[in-house]
Formats: structure tokens, sequence, C-alpha cells
């Protein structure tokens, strides 16, 4: 299984659907709510949210779709990277509620070498999310550092560190 890529293994234009998706539970974004404290009644108090707001229902924190869709992307993207260096823009575009299956995308914008040292990269990406019923939910660009193959070949290879699995009597 691949994870992250190397400089050199991005194509401008290309795009890499993540998978699997994840199917948001209430669990999920309460929790998710409680460990950064944001507890605002609109995630978090489910008769708040039916008689006071226009979607008669809580609706998952953005962040947390946000989270999930950087997630995702991981194995796609970032899996190699030497530093996520910025988050460009991000737009929460529709909402996701408890039952939804998040889904994403992500297209390379561009890429470049660094400017400091020869045995990395910049490439610039924009990640998609959707629901399960195509709606957009979430858009947002930004730029990673990664490596060159010849940094990932100095410092030990595809898994660095790995240990080699000892046998029993042998």
């Amino acid at each position: 299984m691949q994870f992250g890529r190397t400089y050199e293994e991005f194509e401008v234009g290309a795009t890499y659907k993540h998978w699997p998706g994840k199917t948001v539970t209430e669990y999920d974004d309460h929790l998710f709510c409680l460990l950064t404290m944001n507890h605002h009644p609109l995630h978090m108090d489910a008769n708040y949210a039916e008689k006071t707001t226009d979607f008669g229902k809580n609706v998952v924190v953005g962040n947390y779709i946000y989270s999930l869709l950087l997630g995702m992307s991981v194995p796609d993207v970032s899996g190699k990277a030497i530093a996520n260096l910025e988050i460009e823009s991000l737009k929460h575009v529709a909402p996701t509620f408890h039952g939804d299956t998040v889904y994403g995308q992500t297209t390379v914008l561009d890429k470049w070498p660094s400017k400091s040292k020869n045995d990395r990269g910049i490439v610039h990406v924009e990640t998609k999310g959707y629901k399960q019923d195509g709606t957009l939910v979430c858009v947002f660009r930004r730029k990673v550092m990664v490596p060159t193959e010849t940094y990932t070949k100095e410092r030990g290879g595809e898994q660095p560190g790995r240990p080699e699995l000892k046998e029993q009597g042998k």
C-alpha cells in the first residue's frame, strides 16, 4: 500500500479519490466538539437545533469534516510529507448531518522545487469533500513540502526505521 508520494510522483492535474469514505455518527461529532471545547448548541443540543435553526437538527461541526478530509488525504498526498506549510483557504459549502457519509478527493494544482534545499519540493493541492449524494460540503487548498526520491533513499528508503521480523528459533 502506498503511503504518500515523493515530489517526482506528483503530477499537476492528477486527482486522487480517497478511499474509504466515513459515515459520521453523533458520537464522532459530539466527541470532536467536546475534545475541542466547541460547545455550540447547534452541534450538541438536538432540542435547540430542532426548535431554533433552519436545519431542524444538529449540524456536524465543520472543523471535524475538515479534519476528516485532511486525514483521508494522508495516504495519497501527505503520508511522506516533511511539513504541512499552509492552509491557503477553507470553505464549508453545505452542512453535514449525523448519518451522512463523507468522501474526499484531492487534485494537484501545482508543484515546484524547494528554493532552499534540492532534496524536497512543494506541492499545492485542493481537497474536496462531498456527501453520499454527491453534494459538495467542504473545499480547502494547502501547500505541502514533500521529499524527493533522493531524500527518501538517503534516509532509509520507503519505510525507514521499520524493524525486521525475528523468527522464533532462528
